[in-house]
């Protein structure tokens, strides 16, 4: 199953840029836990530790997109460094006002001023695309990789965050999250020979997907460029309408993330059995990490938009399985199968959301796309987590998993809705048409 993805290897610079961005990945999922133990220990408070961790995710959500744009506009390597480089600090003022007992406000705004965050996944896809302009089954066997690997994350950084903080001392988790995510960092944008090309602001950008170019190329040349004010290019990349659909739709999956894990820690402690939670949560990420490399070896065929709406539609049917164990009070092993499969549902979703956004968007935009698309992911994780601790002071255990079903639902209405912008149901013709003017239109 592996040896499709030692091609991707191949190709010079490929391994180099995809560990280093691995290691700043597994600081971002270190972080979250790590910051709620340590406010936890030092301050007394898990209720101020949620708000500060919440604070922190939406200034992310806010900055990353920002960021994507300077990094589009300057490239990777010119952006990223600064920017880590700031954001420590701010982590470093936040260790302080917790050692000397600062007021918690100072908490909420160190934690907010770190918002200066790099999308590496993204920036790791957007040389993928890059790598694979011409190569549509590589991109997606790249973005199925990608995909993969955030789930790995996902599953080791929280645990490692944890085991640090309890064994060690409670800074610890923060500070070797840091390091990391620094190092991490720094040694990504330090592989030059991938990183994408800034494109010429004066040019018509490209997009990803295979034969675009050249239909790119010919509506500029038919004089479409001529009558558009210069201005006009440098507009959100989520003026393109089929971004929209696909950012709703991730905002709707980033509740069914944050939903899921609060209400399974929420039953299992419910059930006297707090600690097998995190073994709760890693079937759900492994259940996506392995779908999302079995995924990556098979042939995509169809329209991309196509295969995006039914892997929404999966999801949604998978999500009905947790809610079925959890009320029907089939106990921690049932709720365990059941959440590995509905994790199989996500990451054929996320991969073709993301090759999706590869096709729609020129390769000047990607960053900032693809930040815009994580953004609304986190801040729906933030409102998931909300509405599901509500759930589960007010309710029984297993009815919080009504929230990720009921997100799930919620994407797959708003997939079906604009289904157009995504390119199901339009004619070839028009379909290609739409294509060039997206690609003049930059």
């Amino acid at each position: 199953m592996l040896a499709p993805y030692r091609r991707l290897f191949a190709r010079p610079g490929a391994l180099a840029f995809t560990l280093a961005g691995l290691l700043g990945r597994l600081s971002m999922s270190m972080t979250g836990v790590s910051l709620v133990v340590l406010l936890a220990e030092r301050r007394g408070s898990y209720a101020l530790a949620g708000t500060v961790a919440a604070a922190g995710l939406v200034a992310v959500a806010i900055g990353m997109p920002l960021i994507g744009r300077l990094v589009d506009r300057f490239g990777q390597a010119r952006v990223t460094v600064p920017a880590v480089l700031y954001n420590l600090v701010p982590f470093t003022g936040l260790l302080l006002c917790v050692d000397l007992g600062a007021p918690d406000w100072t908490l909420y705004l160190c934690w907010a001023a770190g918002s200066a965050m790099p999308n590496l996944g993204g920036m790791a896809r957007a040389r993928w695309a890059h790598l694979l302009r011409d190569e549509p089954d590589d991109r997606h066997l790249a973005n199925s990789l990608e995909q993969a690997l955030d789930e790995l994350c996902f599953m080791a950084g929280p645990v490692l965050g944890m085991v640090l903080c309890t064994t060690v001392a409670p800074e610890v988790g923060m500070v070797t999250a840091a390091g990391l995510g620094t190092g991490g960092a720094l040694l990504f944008v330090a592989q030059r020979r991938t990183e994408p090309p800034v494109a010429d602001r004066g040019a018509v950008g490209t997009a990803a997907g295979a034969g675009q170019a050249a239909g790119a190329g010919q509506a500029a040349g038919a004089g479409q460029q001529g009558s558009r004010p210069a201005g006009t290019r440098d507009r959100s990349p989520l003026r393109t309408p089929g971004l929209g659909v696909l950012t709703a739709t991730f905002l709707s999956t980033g509740m069914i993330f944050g939903a899921l894990d609060l209400t399974t820690v929420a039953y299992a402690d419910a059930l006297g059995h707090r600690p097998v939670a995190g073994g709760l949560l890693a079937l759900v990420a492994a259940g996506s990490c392995a779908a999302g490399l079995v995924f990556g070896t098979l042939r995509p065929s169809g329209p991309t938009g196509a295969r995006f709406l039914r892997g929404v539609a999966a999801m949604a049917g998978l999500l009905l399985l947790p809610l079925a164990a959890g009320l029907g009070g089939a106990g921690l092993a049932l709720l365990g199968v059941a959440l590995f499969a509905a994790g199989t549902g996500t990451a054929p979703t996320m991969v073709t959301g993301m090759t999706l956004i590869q096709e729609l968007l020129p390769q000047r935009r990607l960053n900032e796309a693809m930040a815009i698309a994580v953004s609304g992911i986190m801040i729906g994780i933030s409102a998931g987590s909300a509405t599901a601790g509500a759930i589960a002071e007010h309710a029984g255990p297993g009815a919080g998993y009504w929230i990720p079903a009921g997100a799930a639902a919620l994407a797959l209405l708003i997939a079906l809705a604009g289904r157009r912008h995504l390119g199901v149901g339009v004619r070839a013709g028009a379909r290609k048409d739409s294509e060039r003017v997206v690609g003049a239109a930059g």
